[in-house]
């Protein structure tokens, strides 16, 4: 896992008085459109992720942040060597 994203995630979390949880998937997976009801922010820690939103693709790499606002529509692909993400959610 890159130290040095994971270290910079772990701060930002903490400064912000989230909790975050940690997880993973192998290459290519693929997420359907969904939204959540609340506040997503996410952080990339290690390989790729393709956010697809309504308006735009987001492509994200180690320390790359986004934010979802509740009822965001996204969707989501994983890159050839999977990838390793942090995210909390702001109620």
């Amino acid at each position: 896992m890159s130290s040095h994203a994971a270290a910079a995630a772990s701060a930002a979390f903490e400064t912000e008085g989230l909790v975050p949880q940690t997880w993973s998937n192998g290459p290519d997976a693929v997420y359907a459109e969904h939204a959540h009801p609340y506040d997503k922010v996410l952080f990339c820690i290690e390989g790729s992720i393709t956010f697809h939103l309504r308006a735009d693709d987001l492509p994200m790499g180690p320390a790359d942040r986004i934010d979802l606002p509740a009822g965001t529509p996204h969707a989501a692909t994983v890159g050839p060597e999977g990838v390793t993400c942090m995210e909390a959610a702001r109620t």
